[in-house]
């Protein structure tokens, strides 16, 4: 599934790099505990959270996450939009809950499953 194509499937918005959002992606992460996101999470492209802080985008570059989706209407600031920028990774905004938002990823295709 295509960035674009999460994006569409969340009724999210893109806040930056759009340009990247033709990127492929095969497989999703919800966590609020970046712990967790570190210790548990491989090969995961999508980072779907509700913690709005600076830590999530350096938890997503270090774990070369390309997507992070910020659910139940969570705003970044302007410093999280520049350093996700800095590290090209996509950032958008959605409405929906996490259990939603994963749950909608799966039914649609984002199952881990490489094509």
């Amino acid at each position: 599934m295509k960035i674009s194509e999460v994006a569409k499937v969340l009724d999210a918005r893109i806040l930056c790099c759009a340009e990247n959002a033709d990127k492929e992606v095969c497989s999703a992460c919800g966590s609020d505990m970046m712990s967790d996101v570190l210790a548990y999470v491989k090969n995961q492209a999508v980072l779907l959270t509700g913690l709005v802080n600076p830590q999530v985008i350096r938890t997503a570059e270090m774990m070369d996450m390309v997507c992070i989706v910020f659910v139940r209407s969570k705003d970044p600031s302007n410093d999280m939009l520049k350093l996700a920028e800095r590290a090209g990774i996509v950032v958008m905004r959605s409405e929906h809950r996490m259990y939603e938002a994963c749950g909608l990823l799966y039914s649609n295709g984002l199952n881990g499953k490489v094509i």
